[in-house]
């Protein structure tokens, strides 16, 4: 199977990623897969990553932590920003196009044996976990697409399960309370696992405990951030765990939430390793991470910054990291489009959508897109001054860079979706 065709395959099978809908909530299909595959997430040790927010960041970290200390490292995750190579990497490097092909070439085949019609998160998570094993990884960290219990990933069983945080999202599928939703994301605690909670509310922390585990440490009592500075390119950070004290790590993240993501990161490492980590080789790992699409600064004067930042709770990090941290001397440009199924008010206002001179609204290239009228309305009603509706993310662009002087910063926004196209766009037409 070349690439070409596998893409067409997984086309064939996307339903949610077309309709935002999905079937009955089991693991059956992927259970069935994966046995006609021998069983590949069995034969090398896991770190599953969920949470609400900062996934992908926390991964990432503990990714580079456990590259740093001589380990072979798998990693998955998703979505992806510009090509579905980066949902599959070993050792930070995404797989190649012939790998690709030839992972899901195998899912296909085993959808025979196995007599089911897998979706396209399931096909390429079992794809993953065949790349994995055939590749002999010591190690995959696992980054759960959504919510947990029912997810494609929550086959594995992990050493080590790591909650990053709960807010309200995915709804429709969970909810309405977070209880709800943080008693779906408890659904990936094994019994044989040690966990790690990056969230702090009693009532929250209290569902994780009662999970059957091998132990739990929770952020604020067993590990800590003592200190979160702004510096030159990202934070400055104390932490603090029960085997160490790690004072003046730099992490080239931006954000104060990136210290509370390298915090659970941390923790998540020394937990499976069940040892005190070396301060030089954390020093290292957080030197190499890298955070495509999450407050990631792709151009000077203007300053262009993108953020993957999709469900209110991220918005609201995101405004605060722009307006609080960044505070642009000149204009502040939003550039924003959304997906159905998420309140498109209420992520326009976590935004602080209103506080921009321009806000340009602009359709996400993705069958579940809201269309850039039907934000640009909701702009209006939260009280942003001047509004554009625009077709697509290049025309979006192309519109702010053009308005935009050197003192200006334009944030782009709303949807991975959205920063996705931006990213490879604005390549091409900055200097």
């Amino acid at each position: 199977m070349t690439f070409a065709d596998a893409l067409r395959y997984l086309d064939e099978h996307a339903s949610y990623d077309k309709t935002g809908r999905i079937e009955s909530p089991s693991l059956d299909k992927t259970i069935r897969l994966l046995s006609v595959l021998d069983d590949p997430q069995n034969l090398f040790r896991v770190v599953h990553v969920t949470g609400t927010n900062g996934k992908g960041s926390t991964s990432q970290i503990i990714t580079q932590l456990l590259i740093a200390h001589g380990l072979r490292v798998g990693t998955y995750s998703s979505p992806h920003l510009e090509k579905i190579n980066e949902r599959l990497m070993i050792d930070g490097e995404p797989i190649s196009d012939e790998e690709f092909g030839i992972a899901i070439a195998a899912v296909a085949d085993a959808e025979v044996l196995a007599g089911v019609r897998p979706s396209y998160f399931e096909i390429v998570t079992a794809a993953a976990f065949r790349w994995f094993a055939d590749n002999s990884v010591d190690v995959a960290v696992v980054e759960v697409g959504m919510l947990g219990r029912w997810d494609a990933t929550n086959v594995v069983n992990a050493d080590v399960a790591v909650i990053t945080n709960i807010a309200l999202d995915h709804t429709e599928f969970a909810g309405p309370e977070l209880s709800d939703i943080a008693r779906e994301k408890a659904g990936i605690i094994k019994g044989n696992s040690s966990v790690v909670v990056g969230e702090t509310r009693p009532h929250l922390v209290e569902i994780f405990r009662s999970e059957p585990s091998d132990q739990v440490a929770l952020k604020g009592e067993d590990f800590s951030v003592v200190d979160n500075q702004l510096a030159l390119g990202g934070r400055l950070l104390h932490l603090r765990t029960p085997r160490g004290d790690f004072a003046e790590l730099y992490l080239p993240l931006h954000g104060a939430h990136q210290g509370e993501n390298a915090a659970v990161a941390l923790m998540a490492v020394e937990e499976f390793f069940r040892a005190p980590l070396y301060f030089d080789t954390v020093e290292e790992a957080f030197g190499n991470v890298k955070m495509p699409g999450r407050f990631e600064i792709v151009g000077y004067q203007p300053l262009i910054i993108l953020d993957g930042a999709h469900n209110p709770a991220g918005a609201d990090v995101c405004a605060q990291v722009f307006f609080e941290d960044f505070d642009p001397p000149g204009r502040r440009i939003l550039i924003v489009g959304a997906l159905q199924g998420r309140d498109v008010h209420d992520t326009l206002s976590a935004l602080r959508a209103d506080e921009f001179d321009l806000v340009i609204c602009c359709t996400a290239p993705s069958p579940r897109a809201r269309s850039s009228q039907e934000i640009a309305e909701a702009a209006q009603k939260l009280g942003c001054t001047e509004v554009v509706a625009l077709r697509s993310v290049e025309e979006a662009c192309d519109r702010a860079v053009q308005d935009a002087s050197s003192d200006d910063a334009i944030l782009i926004a709303g949807s991975l979706y959205i920063v996705g196209a931006a990213r490879p766009y604005l390549r091409r037409i900055l200097p």
